[in-house]
C-alpha cells in the first residue's frame, strides 16, 4: 500500500471515530488513542477512557473523575501514558452510577466497590435514612396542602410549620396542656377520664399522608386558646347537664339524649317546625328540666335552645374528625344535625 493510501485510510478511520463519539464529551485526545489494547498478562482487551464512555454510556469527564478519585482506578496506561480500562472497569462503573442514582455518597460507593463495607449493610442504613427525608418531606407537604386548603396568613403558617416539626415528646406535652386546660377542675368527675382518653390523639411511628395533614391540622387547634375557651365551657356543662338515672328511658348526657332524639326524626324526614316535632322537643326539655332541677317552662326551653347553640361549635366535629384520622379509628357521626334539629324544634312556634 502506497504511503498516499496509508494516510487516506487513516483519515477515514479517524473520520469514523469522530461520527460514532459526535455530541459525547470525549476530548480529542481520547479519540485519537485508537483501538483497544490488551492486558499483557491476561490478554484481555483494554480499553481507552473514550470507549469505555461509549461502552458504560457516562461520560469521559466523569470516568477520569471517578478514576481520579479512586474508585475506578485503570488497568494500564498506553506508551503515550493513556489510561487503559479492563471489563472489569464497566462493571464497577455500571456498579457506582447505580448507587449514586440511589443517593450514595461518594465516599460511602468507593467502600462498597473496595469490599470495605457489605452492601447490604448500606443498603439498609441508607434505606432508614431515606425513611428520615420521606417523613420530613410528608410534613412539608402536610404543612402546604393545610395552608393552601385553609388560605393561611404568613404567620399561621410560620405556626403550623412549628407545629408540624414537633417531635414526640413536644406533641405529647402540646396534647397534654391542652387535655389540661380543656378539663380544668373537672379532674375527680368519674367519667373525665375515659372522656380524656378517648380525645387524645396518638400519631403512629410512620403515619401516612393523611396522617400527618391531619396531624398539622389538629395542632393548629390544639394551640389555638379561643377553641380551648370554647371546650372548657361544653366540657362544664357536659359535667353538669347530667340526669341523675335513666328513669325517662333517655340517655344521662345531654348531647346522647339529643342524638337519641333528634336522629330518628332527622332519618324520618321529619321537619323540626311540624307539629310531630312537639312531643320530641317537649321530651328533651323535660329531660334536661330533671337534669338541672328547674321547672319545664319556656324560661328553660329557651335557656336548652342557647345552650345547644352554644355546644354547636363545627370546630369541635372537626376534632374528633381529625382525631379519628390520626389515630385510625372509624370517622365519627357528627352530633351538628341533631343539634340544629334540636334548637329549630325548640324554638318552633307552640313548642312551648
Amino acid at each position: 500500500m502506497s504511503e498516499g493510501e496509508t494516510r487516506e485510510r487513516d483519515v477515514r478511520e479517524r473520520d469514523v471515530r469522530e461520527r460514532d463519539v459526535r455530541g459525547r464529551d470525549i476530548p480529542e485526545r481520547d479519540i485519537r488513542e485508537g483501538a483497544p489494547h490488551e492486558d499483557r498478562l491476561s490478554g484481555r482487551p483494554l480499553y481507552s477512557i473514550g470507549e469505555l464512555a461509549r461502552r458504560t454510556g457516562l461520560t469521559v469527564k466523569t470516568i477520569r473523575f471517578y478514576s481520579d478519585s479512586g474508585i475506578v482506578a485503570p488497568t494500564d496506561r498506553s506508551p503515550a501514558g493513556y489510561r487503559r480500562y479492563g471489563h472489569e472497569a464497566a462493571a464497577r462503573l455500571d456498579l457506582v452510577r447505580t448507587l449514586r442514582e440511589l443517593g450514595l455518597d461518594l465516599p460511602t460507593i468507593r467502600r462498597v466497590v473496595d469490599r470495605e463495607v457489605a452492601l447490604p449493610d448500606v443498603a439498609a442504613a441508607h434505606a432508614e435514612a431515606l425513611d428520615v427525608q420521606i417523613h420530613a418531606l410528608r410534613v412539608r407537604r402536610a404543612v402546604l396542602t393545610v395552608v393552601a386548603e385553609r388560605g393561611s396568613t404568613p404567620e399561621e403558617l410560620d405556626l403550623l410549620h412549628r407545629l408540624a416539626a414537633l417531635s414526640e415528646d413536644e406533641r405529647r406535652r402540646l396534647t397534654d396542656d391542652f387535655l389540661a386546660t380543656v378539663f380544668a377542675g373537672l379532674d375527680t368527675h368519674p367519667a373525665f377520664p375515659a372522656v380524656i382518653r378517648s380525645m387524645t390523639p396518638e400519631l403512629p411511628d410512620h403515619p401516612d399522608v393523611e396522617q400527618i395533614e391531619a396531624w398539622v391540622e389538629l395542632a393548629g387547634l390544639l394551640a389555638d386558646p379561643d377553641f380551648r375557651t370554647s371546650l372548657h365551657g361544653m366540657a362544664r356543662q357536659l359535667a353538669a347537664d347530667r340526669a341523675p338515672d335513666d328513669t325517662m328511658g333517655l340517655p344521662c348526657v345531654l348531647a346522647d339524649a339529643v342524638r337519641s332524639l333528634a336522629e330518628p326524626a332527622l332519618s324520618e324526614g321529619m321537619e323540626p317546625t311540624s307539629p310531630l316535632a312537639a312531643p320530641i322537643a317537649a321530651a328533651l326539655a323535660a329531660h334536661y328540666a330533671r337534669m338541672v332541677d328547674r321547672p319545664d317552662d319556656a324560661r328553660l326551653r329557651h335557656h336548652l335552645a342557647t345552650h345547644l347553640t352554644t355546644m354547636n361549635d363545627p370546630r369541635r366535629d372537626r376534632y374528633l374528625s381529625l382525631l379519628a384520622t390520626i389515630n385510625g379509628w372509624p370517622p365519627p357521626q357528627s352530633l351538628t344535625p341533631s343539634l340544629d334539629w334540636a334548637v329549630r324544634a325548640l324554638r318552633a312556634p307552640g313548642a312551648a
